[in-house]
C-alpha cells in the first residue's frame, strides 16, 4: 500500500510545487498603477519603496539638460522628484504632455532602475527604459490600431562579402503572403550602438507602416532592417557571440566594409521576396551612422536607389578611413545626380550635435547643383525626431 501511494505523493509535489514556482513573478509584483494617463494628458508615476530616502524620475518628457555622451555633450532627459506618501508610496504627476512615445526610468537613492509596474520596455544600446504613449496626432501612428497588419520576421541571409550568415529584420505589408503582387523595398539603417532590432523596437516601424498604409498615405512596401555592425552576425543575445553588453561604437562599422558589401543584402531580398527589382522601387534611409551609410552606399552604387533619406546623418568619413568607398566623394555624388533619382531627403534637429555637419553637406550639394529636400525640426539626436522622419519619408516614396 505504501509503495503504491508514494508515486502519487511525488506527482502531487511536482505538480503543485512547479505551479508555486511558476507564480513566483506574480507574488513579487506590486499592485500599483504606473504610469497612469489622465484625460488631460497628465501622467502619474508611482513606486512603492518604503525604505527609500529619495526617488526621482528621469525621462524624455521632462525638460532636457546637457549630458556627456560618446558623441560629446548632447541633450539628455531631465529629472524630477517624487513625493513620498502613505505606506511608502512615491508619486509624481507630470504637466500635460503632447502626443508622443516617451521613455523613462526611476532613480532610487542614486540607483537608476526600471518601473516594476510597467512591463513595457525598450533597449537602446545597453540602456533599458520603460515606455508609454500619449495618444493623438502623430503619436497615433505609433499605436497598434484595429486595421490590417503586416508581418515582422527575423531571418538569416548569407553575406559572401562578410563571410558569414547574418540576421535581418523584414517587414512585409498586410496581405503580402496571399498576394501575387511585387512590392517596392525600403532599406532602413540603424545608428551606432543599434542593430537589426533598433528600428522595429525603438522606431515603431511596423506600427507606422501599418497605419500609413491603412490610411492610404503610404504605398504597401517591404522594409528591410539589416545589422550595420560588420563583426556581428546578429544583435547581442541573438547570434553566435551569445549574451554580452552592447557597445556604442563597434569596430568596423564606419570603415567602408558595410557599404562595399551592402549588395549582399539587396541580392538576398530580391532573390527571396516578391519585389520589384528596379531602381524606381528601391529606397534607402538611415539615422545617424545609418544616415552615413545611406549617403555613401547610395553614391557608391549611384544607379541603385531612387529614394535616399538621411536622418540626422553623420556625414564625412574619419581621416583614417581610406577604403575605396570613401574616395572621390564629390565625383560620385555628381554621378549619382547625373543618373537621376526621385528624392534626396535630409532631416536634422536644430540642436542636433550633427547640425553643422549637415549644413556643410548641404553646401557641398549646392555647389554641384544636386537637388535635395531639407527638413529642420526642433530637438536633437533623438528617436522622437527619427520616428517622425520615417513617417514623413515613407509617405513620399514610390509614388
Amino acid at each position: 500500500m505504501k509503495k503504491s501511494i508514494l508515486p502519487i505523493i511525488l506527482l502531487l509535489i511536482l505538480t503543485f510545487g512547479s505551479g508555486v514556482f511558476a507564480q513566483e513573478a506574480l507574488f513579487r509584483s506590486q499592485q500599483v498603477v504606473s504610469p497612469e494617463i489622465s484625460k488631460g494628458s497628465k501622467v502619474t508615476f508611482r513606486l512603492l519603496a518604503p525604505n527609500a530616502e529619495k526617488v526621482q524620475i528621469t525621462g524624455d518628457f521632462l525638460p532636457t539638460v546637457k549630458v556627456d555622451s560618446p558623441m560629446g555633450q548632447v541633450d539628455g532627459p531631465g529629472k524630477a522628484d517624487l513625493k513620498k506618501g502613505e505606506n511608502g508610496l512615491w508619486e509624481f504627476t507630470s504637466e500635460a504632455l503632447d502626443p508622443e512615445l516617451y521613455s523613462y526610468s526611476f532613480i532610487i537613492d542614486g540607483f537608476t532602475t526600471i518601473d516594476p509596474n510597467n512591463p513595457f520596455l525598450i533597449r537602446d544600446v545597453a540602456s533599458v527604459t520603460n515606455i508609454f504613449i500619449v495618444g493623438g496626432g502623430h503619436a497615433d501612428l505609433y499605436k497598434v490600431q484595429d486595421i490590417p497588419h503586416g508581418t515582422v520576421a527575423r531571418t538569416w541571409y548569407d553575406s559572401p562579402g562578410l563571410e558569414m550568415k547574418r540576421r535581418i529584420t523584414v517587414y512585409t505589408p498586410p496581405g503580402y503572403e496571399k498576394s501575387n503582387e511585387k512590392y517596392p523595398v525600403l532599406y532602413l539603417l540603424h545608428g551606432a550602438g543599434g542593430d537589426e532590432e533598433a528600428w522595429i523596437s525603438l522606431g515603431r516601424t511596423a506600427q507606422i507602416l501599418d497605419n500609413l498604409i491603412a490610411e492610404g498615405k503610404a504605398k504597401p512596401m517591404i522594409v528591410v532592417m539589416p545589422n550595420g555592425n560588420v563583426i556581428q552576425d546578429a544583435a547581442p543575445g541573438e547570434g553566435s557571440m551569445g549574451f554580452y553588453k552592447p557597445q556604442f561604437m563597434i569596430p568596423g562599422t564606419m570603415n567602408g566594409t558595410y557599404e562595399a558589401n551592402f549588395n549582399d543584402v539587396v541580392n538576398f531580398i530580391e532573390s527571396n521576396y516578391k519585389v520589384k527589382a528596379e531602381k524606381s522601387s528601391r529606397a534607402i534611409a538611415g539615422l545617424s551612422m545609418g544616415g552615413f551609410h545611406t549617403i555613401h552606399i547610395s553614391r557608391y552604387y549611384p544607379n541603385t536607389f531612387d529614394y535616399i533619406g538621411a536622418f540626422s546623418a553623420a556625414i564625412m568619413p574619419r581621416e583614417d578611413a581610406t577604403a575605396k568607398v570613401y574616395s572621390d566623394i564629390e565625383g560620385t555624388l555628381k554621378k549619382q545626380k547625373d543618373n537621376g533619382y526621385q528624392l534626396y531627403w535630409i532631416g536634422i534637429g536644430k540642436t542636433d550635435f550633427l547640425y553643422d555637419a549637415n549644413q556643410e553637406f548641404k553646401e557641398m550639394l549646392n555647389a554641384i547643383d544636386m537637388p535635395y529636400e531639407y527638413v529642420e525640426s526642433e530637438g536633437g539626436h533623438t528617436w522622437r525626431n527619427w520616428r517622425v522622419y520615417l513617417s514623413e519619408f515613407s509617405q513620399r516614396i514610390f509614388k
